[in-house]
């Protein structure tokens, strides 16, 4: 087949240019026919529809039509005509067709049937040919663009946080180590304890869990900034919350209060959530039908046409334990709520998203601003149906006697954060910010019940192929 410029299958579906001659390629999503004519369904990844391309049986060679299997490549020269089929406006009538790869049908796992979610995990190099996955993907790409364009069209600088960190952010103890040295013989002192002077970079050095504390330092100094990245949690959690590896958003916005972070929190969730429902709806409507609840596009628009309760930890707790639910975990003022009595304050007792705000300061990092009461810090928590906690953030301490107090509280060894606390010492200023979990904003999006279905390949405990 000479070199033609291809046609993407979403423009197709959508040409009204009947009579022209088209180039499709694609993955052969399923074929039907007789004896006399073959029914082709083409998908190249552009769209969640298929496009039909009808080859005449007498018009190709027999040998050529059996390599045309459900997961074989082609390419395929012919006329665009309107359909004269239900649910597609438009067709390919063939004239030529290129097998590029084929799939043999006594191997290929992704047969023309339903497939559990566990089973694609399996075999998710493949998986994205799927129709689900397929979908899940251009929503994530679709997300991470409106993500990108919402902070460039609100005066937001982006700033690429380190992958290979020194300092622990959150405090938790749960990171990855990098390192070059011998696994069977590191270098030792004397007390017995690793010697990482002589490692690659000299120190004990992790993965990242945030990119927050260097967004810090760059509030300071360009006033809007944001991270999107990679982030590591070395926890041992099998959870469908929960992975190994996933991605932040976390803005820091200097001369911004608790309240200021708040607005734009709420702000940057529903012009995503709208810019799905305005860019991705066909992908969504696909998911809606696919879910159990069928509630998908409701709680979108729910987002959008709801202004988000605001209110107190204390309140919440208040709340919680006036609503005579048998808790799996108990309520008390000083505990973590945990995702049942998020979920509880959210989809029963509101009806709506909401944030809560002071937070008991020991069940927080050492970076939040105290309030005046001593118990309590400037901390905010944005809750989702469905999801629970999906955003995160503060007013951050600027007070450089308030964090170094915190600071040793916690046993934080000032050596290892000298850098940040120089920003308290040099022109601090008041500020805050959040933090966005990536995955956990494509599981509300798209309704998928288990966060390693809306990453590409996961990583979790005991898992790390592809």
């Amino acid at each position: 087949m000479e070199h033609t410029r291809r046609n993407i299958i979403a423009d197709l579906l959508k040409s009204k240019d009947f009579g022209s001659e088209v180039l499709v390629k694609g993955w052969v999503r399923a074929k039907r026919g007789n004896k006399n004519i073959n029914f082709i369904a083409l998908n190249d990844g552009s769209v969640i529809h298929h496009l039909q391309v009808v080859a005449e049986v007498a018009n190709f060679d027999e040998n050529l039509l059996k390599l045309v299997t459900n997961g074989s490549c082609i390419a395929v020269k012919g006329i665009l005509v309107e359909s004269m089929g239900q649910g597609q406006s438009v067709e390919v009538q063939a004239r030529n067709i290129e097998v590029y790869g084929t799939a043999d049908q006594e191997t290929y796992p992704l047969q023309t049937k339903k497939h559990g979610l566990e089973f694609l995990r399996e075999i998710a190099h493949l998986r994205p040919r799927t129709n689900t996955f397929g979908a899940v993907l251009r929503i994530r790409h679709a997300m991470a663009y409106a993500i990108h364009k919402y902070y460039n069209d609100h005066g937001f600088y982006y700033i690429h946080a380190p992958i290979i960190t020194g300092s622990d952010a959150e405090g938790a103890g749960a990171m990855f180590r990098v390192t070059t040295l011998d696994d069977k013989n590191p270098p030792l002192l004397p007390d017995g304890h690793v010697d990482y002077s002589q490692d690659f970079f000299g120190k004990e050095t992790k993965l990242t869990v945030s990119g927050q504390l260097e967004a810090e330092l760059g509030a300071m100094a360009l006033s809007l900034v944001y991270t999107f990245g990679p982030t590591f949690r070395a926890e041992n959690s099998n959870t469908p919350r929960h992975l190994a590896e996933f991605w932040m958003i976390e803005p820091e916005m200097a001369f911004y209060d608790i309240h200021d972070n708040m607005d734009l929190a709420e702000d940057f969730l529903k012009y995503l959530v709208q810019y799905a429902l305005d860019h991705c709806y066909d992908d969504l409507e696909f998911l809606n039908k696919q879910n159990d609840d069928h509630e998908l596009i409701d709680r979108l628009k729910l987002v959008i046409s709801e202004k988000f309760e605001r209110l107190s930890y204390t309140e919440a707790v208040d709340i919680l334990k006036a609503s005579g639910q048998a808790w799996e975990f108990p309520v008390d003022w000083g505990t973590d709520l945990q995702a049942e009595h998020e979920r509880y304050l959210v989809e029963k007792h509101f009806g709506k998203p909401v944030i809560l705000t002071g937070y008991p300061k020991d069940i927080k990092a050492f970076y939040m601003k105290m309030n005046e009461d001593g118990r309590t810090v400037r901390a905010m928590d944005v809750l989702f149906p469905k999801i629970g906690e999906i955003i995160g953030g503060s007013q951050r301490e600027e007070n450089l006697d308030a964090l170094l107090k915190r600071i040793h509280e916690m046993n934080i060894p000032e050596k290892d954060v000298w850098w940040y606390l120089d920003t308290r010492k040099f022109g601090t200023a008041p500020h805050a910010g959040f933090g966005l979990g990536f995955e956990r904003l494509i599981l509300f999006v798209t309704g998928m019940s288990n966060i390693r279905d809306v990453i590409p390949f996961p990583r979790t405990p005991k898992n790390a192929e592809f």
